[in-house]
């Protein structure tokens, strides 16, 4: 008999801390991350670049075919989203990157095509699996779920941080824009709506730091889960 596996589901609005608070969580307690946010950048990536209406789900069936999408993890055990070939993990995290993902992942072909890949990882192993709807579509049976939230100029103001660090010129305004109009398109849109699951755990990181919120993830995962942080 396999022995159980154990899967988190971590929703939430763009810009709530989910990637780095889940990904530090299952190196805490040895479970696999899967960023199901960069795959989706990544398809939306591919879209802007062919040149297609990104809101056209015919249009997206049709280059689909084309796309040869890879989920690789280096020595630390980083996520890396190879398109075509190319390793696009930076390339994705532009911010129209991240409006032309939202335009994707409101279609069906695109769900379709990725769901079978995100169900698959979460059946072979200990997952942290985060998203907008990995709680109420893509793992509706998940062991624990947590909407991980923050207001919306505390998301900007993060998100600014990260982009400075890198190099890119931006500025408050124009992020709080894209933060707030990347909210509305995923919580308006038809298919598989960001939305709080029923049985899932609100965790509001608005007036928490970041060793807080990680250290509320933990206790979460310790309190529902027969798991145990490693040493």
């Amino acid at each position: 008999m396999s022995q159980k596996t154990y899967a988190v589901a971590v929703d939430g609005p763009s810009g709530a801390g989910k990637s780095s608070l889940s990904k530090r969580a299952a190196a805490a307690f040895g479970f696999v991350y899967l960023d199901t946010g960069a795959i989706y950048r990544t398809v939306g990536l591919a879209a802007k670049r062919s040149g297609i209406d990104r809101k056209s789900d015919e249009a997206l069936k049709n280059i689909l075919p084309q796309v040869q999408l890879e989920i690789c993890y280096d020595e630390t055990g980083l996520q890396h989203m190879i398109l075509n070939g190319e390793d696009v993990s930076e390339t994705i995290r532009l911010p129209e990157i991240s409006l032309c993902a939202s335009d994707v992942s409101a279609l069906p072909a695109c769900r379709a095509f990725l769901l079978d890949m995100q169900r698959e990882v979460a059946h072979k192993n200990n997952v942290i699996i985060d998203g907008r709807d990995i709680g109420t579509v893509v793992l509706p049976d998940a062991d624990l779920k947590i909407y991980l939230t923050a207001d919306s100029r505390e998301r900007a103001r993060r998100r600014l941080l990260e982009l400075e660090a890198k190099g890119v010129e931006t500025d408050f305004d124009t992020v709080l824009r894209e933060i707030e109009e990347r909210d509305w398109q995923d919580t308006h849109r038809e298919i598989a709506p960001l939305r709080q699951a029923e049985d899932a755990v609100v965790v509001d990181t608005t007036e928490l730091n970041l060793e807080q919120s990680f250290e509320a993830i933990c206790m979460l995962m310790e309190e529902k889960l027969p798991v145990c942080r490693k040493s």
